[in-house]
């Protein structure tokens, strides 16, 4: 019998693509959705779509219970639902912590017998690296998390730290980028149109993942004996800010116009749109908080240690990744 798995979060970007490598390995799959999300990457016949409520822990504890009656519970969960924006500041908190503790204590009320539980959490729980040293952020470090959307992540994580009877792991991949992905989309968008916008002109060093090889590593995960433990993720290689610019122009055969938005001009700007949004009540996508994180220079992570726990290395560099994206938005459409 294939072992049952639930991952929430699935019609998304990173969902689907989890979604898919856990078919590919052999699980029953459960992709997790809400009632009005879109199925258009969930079109594989095995999979199961299970409409979830996660503001309701009693709605979540009757589906498991339901499911365990049949004799097969899920033995595995991935959590990948969460929120990245909010109109206001307290959804991040609402959504991506106490949906965490909800699922979670429904998945106990139920006596769910789990064999793991997997929290797609990010580097931004860890805060930025410094940028003098530009030594990579290490889990060792003291979390000093710089965003509304990264406290709320680093509450979830410490939530399941208190849960000592759930055999946790938290997974905090970097910058990831891949079919599918929309907040990288734009940038690229400009580029094949000739331009190449950079905030600061100061040096900025990050680290990246493709979307595949983050699946594989989550799903790789779930066989080994790793338990109660966090794991920072990324490619293993360390890219200048300008690397993606580069690689793009190649790629697209472009010769771009390089625009430098100066960072102070750029959050005075934005402060002036904040306090107009702030009429309505509500928050811009990009407000001065996560210009702050976006534009700080050193968000370079040591993930060894994953990579070492699965016996394995990425498949894919920026410049592998990127010619797999782009052929994809072309192929789609979007580009």
């Amino acid at each position: 019998m294939k072992p049952k798995i639930l991952i929430t979060g699935a019609s998304g970007f990173i969902g689907s693509h989890l979604v898919e490598e856990a078919v590919r390995q052999g699980f029953d799959v459960y992709a997790g959705v809400r009632k009005s999300s879109s199925k258009a990457y969930l079109t594989n016949n095995s999979i199961h779509i299970q409409e979830l409520d996660l503001s309701s822990r009693e709605d979540l504890g009757r589906i498991f219970s339901e499911i365990s009656k049949t004799g097969n519970g899920f033995q595995y969960v991935i959590h990948n639902a969460g929120i990245t924006y909010a109109r206001k500041g307290e959804e991040f908190q609402t959504v991506n912590f106490e949906y965490t503790k909800n699922l979670v204590e429904a998945l106990q009320d139920s006596r769910t017998d789990l064999k793991k539980f997997v929290l797609i959490s990010s580097l931004a729980t860890q805060g930025p690296g410094n940028d003098k040293t530009m030594d990579p952020i290490l889990l060792s470090n003291n979390p000093q998390p710089i965003s509304s959307y990264a406290k709320s992540k680093l509450q979830a994580e410490q939530f399941l730290k208190t849960v000592v009877s759930l055999p946790y792991l938290i997974v905090k991949p970097t910058a990831v980028y891949g079919p599918r992905d929309k907040d990288f989309l734009q940038f690229i968008k400009l580029v094949k149109r000739g331009m190449e916008p950079y905030i600061g002109s100061h040096r900025q060093m990050i680290s990246m993942l493709y979307v595949k090889d983050l699946s594989r590593a989550v799903i790789g995960l779930l066989g080994t004996s790793a338990v109660h433990r966090s794991y920072l993720i990324s490619d293993r290689k360390s890219y200048d800010k300008q690397d993606l610019g580069a690689t793009l122009k190649s790629m697209l055969s472009r010769r771009t116009f390089k625009v430098v938005v100066p960072l102070a001009a750029l959050r005075w700007t934005i402060l002036a749109v904040e306090k107009i949004y702030g009429l309505a009540g509500t928050i811009p996508f990009l407000n001065v908080e996560k210009l702050n994180e976006i534009s700080q220079g050193n968000w370079l992570c040591d993930s060894s240690e994953v990579w070492q726990d699965l016996s394995s290395a990425p498949e894919y560099d920026l410049e592998k990744g990127m010619k797999e994206t782009v052929s994809w938005y072309m192929e789609n459409g979007w580009l």
